[in-house]
């Protein structure tokens, strides 16, 4: 979403407001086969956990796969996979770890696991009702108070550190705007709060970090310490330009239906990243099975 052409990428340096220009062969690209050109970009962060982590950006308007439902082999050409925690990376690709961040995964197994083990983790309402994303049956994360947030960071940062040792270059926190679906118990804030904990703390470990939709909070990323977007379907209520602009077009966009995926297309397709994929994000050979590149 390959050439697979060996040439010489630049990589920018930013230490300490100064910015260094790296030359250098990109590394191979897996397959047996060397990775394709562009540009990596290196962000020096500073924290006492790690001064000097050298966090590792994607190249924009590389080809990308989205396979959050299920790990297997990418498409040629691809260069930028997102798969679930629970899966390995893909060797010499760059693989983004999603994490179900503000909200629990749909099952009741999940649920069940919350309700033993952080039960004031889940956002009930005034009548002690789970609140619920009712589009996806996942039930909502109480990141409303520092108590709470410091508790859930306690859990995914240990998600985040498992991330990292697999090998992963950047973690990708869904559901920042969960705070829109809790009929007015979450806020904004709360959710921007929650998200800086986990920015900082995948830059300490050297993990970059996305904006994971939320066109809402694009003002708020340099406080957060986002350094790229993955969207869903920005193409179908035309924000792509909004993330565009933001994120110098390293933006990582999944469409899915086909008018959404045309309008993307159309107007980004040659300057960010964009896959249509079916709404379960299937695996091949399922019959719902879609993956189609920009």
């Amino acid at each position: 979403m390959s050439r697979w052409r060996c040439q010489r990428a630049a990589m920018m340096v930013v230490v300490l407001g100064a910015v260094v220009t790296i030359s250098g062969c990109a590394a191979d690209g897996g397959h047996g086969q060397p990775s394709s050109s562009g540009s990596v970009a290196m962000v020096v962060t500073s924290s006492p956990a790690a001064p000097w982590s050298k966090v590792e950006l994607p190249s924009a308007g590389t080809r990308f796969d989205y396979q959050i439902g299920g790990a297997y082999p990418p498409p040629d050409g691809v260069r930028v996979v997102s798969r679930d925690r629970s899966a390995s990376p893909v060797a010499g690709l760059y693989n983004v770890c999603y994490i179900n961040a503000f909200q629990a995964q749909p099952g009741a197994d999940t649920v069940t696991w919350w309700q033993a083990n952080h039960p004031g983790l889940l956002l009930r309402d005034t009548d002690g009702a789970l609140v619920m994303d009712l589009d996806w049956n996942e039930a909502l994360l109480d990141v409303s108070t520092d108590a709470k947030r410091a508790e859930l960071a306690a859990i995914e940062d240990a998600w985040v550190d498992d991330c990292r040792a697999k090998g992963y270059q950047a973690v990708e926190p869904d559901n920042l705007d969960s705070y829109q679906r809790s009929h007015g118990l979450l806020t904004a804030a709360a959710s921007v709060a929650f998200a800086s904990r986990l920015a900082r703390h995948a830059h300490e470990v050297g993990l970059a970090i996305a904006q994971k939709n939320t066109v809402e909070l694009l003002n708020r990323r340099g406080a957060i310490g986002f350094d790229f977007a993955v969207t869903e379907q920005c193409g179908a209520t035309d924000e792509c330009g909004q993330y565009a602009a933001a994120y110098n077009n390293r933006v990582f966009d999944v469409e899915y239906d086909q008018a959404g995926f045309a309008a993307a297309r159309s107007s980004w397709g040659s300057r960010l990243s964009i896959v249509r994929r079916d709404r379960d994000v299937s695996t091949p050979g399922n019959p719902t099975y879609i993956c189609e590149s920009a």
